[in-house]
């Protein structure tokens, strides 16, 4: 893996605070969602290669 470089221009702010139990909310149902997505997108690509065999004459 690479050495990932931080822009010269941009200057990150970290907020110290802790997340409120909605914000903590908000992101597991987004990381949840994101986890089905591509299960749902890894079994369509297995199924579409699982359903036709190979037959050998």
């Amino acid at each position: 893996m690479g050495l990932i470089r931080e822009p010269l221009d941009i200057d990150f702010v970290v907020d110290p605070r802790p997340l409120t139990r909605s914000e903590e909310q908000a992101i597991s149902d987004f990381i949840r969602a994101d986890k089905d997505k591509r299960k749902r997108k890894d079994q369509r690509k297995g199924r579409a290669v699982k359903s036709q065999p190979i037959q050998l004459v």
